[in-house]
């Protein structure tokens, strides 16, 4: 076999220079930019490529292959020839000509086909803040095969978490778990180095430090929604207020962003999104209709700052969209709205939701550590989302939705 050379940020050598088998766990954990994922989906196809495998993907909540991290693993074969040259990438698959396969499951809801997946020679865990004990128990005696192995990824949330238990708090025997955060990667791009230094002047400590330097959130009175929402599983009943569609079409970095929602007994529930970066104008309508299409007999209420896009939206595939009313003050409003709820209820599958209700926070004053009433215009993209759908309730109950439960 040819040799080569593979690059990787120097901290990752330790984890894995020891041949496949000497561990039984290869981790990292830290922030955004530290090319975490993607070296461990390199090294995942290179380890393919060297001997046949099969390879479990997981996370804990995967409702499409789009939501797995089969992008991850495409993109880290792309940037080698030799590896490109050596995998069968699909749509929903990828296989090596050697008979290496690629597995991808979420957790939650297949936990009893992977307890069927036999000889699982890796396994590899993105994401795996979230993935609770439960699953844990079940994933793990599943990984069994001879010089069988875990590899685990995650930006570390909540100190005692089931992931923070098992490997920070209480490290197993064979397991090679490092910290690696941007300033650890060589290969930093400069735009993403940009975005940085705008968090840090921006952003509530707390929260910088988390999304980039992977410490710990604690519950910050920054954030807007804390202790407004809970995330659960739920199924809308037929006498439930709703659906309400809100869709933040999305420019150049900013994803766009679908959402539906329910109002039911003083409480609001979120049950579906849809979006992502580079998502075109032409293509935003059938995005939105692949995992809402009931939305097309709706009224969706888009952003109006682009009254041009909700009319192509119109002719293609939304006919009933419509621009929400915007202007000073509007964020605030909507905020102060939301709250008025006695409880926030998001799905679980709604991920991004999920990540900003979490992250979304208002400025603090760097200096006096004062918290400024004035929202971070950062993670927030679903948020907007869900402003716009819920704009007419909001006009109709006077920003309190308690009032109008009482009218």
């Amino acid at each position: 076999m040819k040799a080569v050379q593979i690059e990787m940020p120097p901290k990752l050598l330790p984890v894995f220079a020891p041949p496949r088998g000497a561990l039984r766990y290869r981790c990292v954990y830290g922030g955004r930019g530290s090319g975490k994922s993607f070296t461990f989906a390199k090294m995942a196809a290179v380890w393919g490529y060297a001997e046949k495998l099969r390879i479990l993907c997981t996370r804990e909540m995967q409702n499409s292959i789009k939501e797995s991290f089969h992008a991850e693993i495409k993109n880290a074969i792309a940037s080698e020839p030799w590896l490109e040259a050596a995998y069968d990438v699909g749509v929903d698959y990828i296989r090596g000509k050697n008979g290496t396969e690629f597995i991808f499951r979420g957790l939650r809801h297949n936990q009893g086909s992977i307890k069927s997946l036999a000889r699982i020679d890796l396994c590899v865990v993105e994401e795996a803040e979230d993935v609770p004990e439960s699953s844990w128990q079940v994933l793990e005696p599943t990984i069994r095969a001879p010089k069988s192995e875990i590899w685990v990824i995650w930006n570390p949330r909540q100190k005692n978490s089931p992931t923070d238990q098992r490997f920070i708090q209480s490290t197993p025997p064979r397991a090679a778990i490092v910290r690696l955060n941007h300033d650890d990667n060589p290969w930093f791009p400069p735009e993403l180095e940009e975005q940085r230094q705008h968090a840090q002047r921006i952003m509530d400590d707390g929260l910088y430090r988390h999304v980039w330097e992977g410490a710990y959130y604690e519950q910050s009175d920054a954030q807007v929604f804390r202790g407004k929402y809970t995330i659960e599983e739920f199924e809308p009943g037929s006498f439930w207020d709703g659906p309400y569609y809100g869709l933040d079409h999305g420019f150049a970095q900013d994803p766009a962003a679908a959402i539906r929602a329910w109002v039911y007994d003083k409480r609001l529930y979120i049950d579906q999104e849809v979006g992502g970066t580079g998502i075109e104008l032409d293509a935003l309508a059938q995005v939105v209709l692949q995992s809402m299409p009931e939305a097309a007999s709706h009224v969706i209420r888009g952003d109006s700052a682009r009254p041009d896009a909700n009319s192509y939206l119109k002719r293609h595939g939304l006919p009933r969209i419509t621009g929400c009313a915007k202007g000073k003050g509007s964020v605030e409003d909507g905020i102060q709205f939301i709250r008025s709820f006695e409880q926030v209820v998001i799905h679980p599958r709604c991920k991004n939701t999920i990540n900003e209700f979490r992250l979304y926070s208002y400025k603090v004053d760097r200096l006096s550590g004062d918290i400024l009433p004035v929202p971070v215009d950062a993670n927030n993209n679903w948020i907007d989302s869900l402003r716009y759908a819920l704009e007419p309730i909001m006009k109709k109950s006077g920003l309190d939705y308690s009032k109008l439960t009482q009218m």
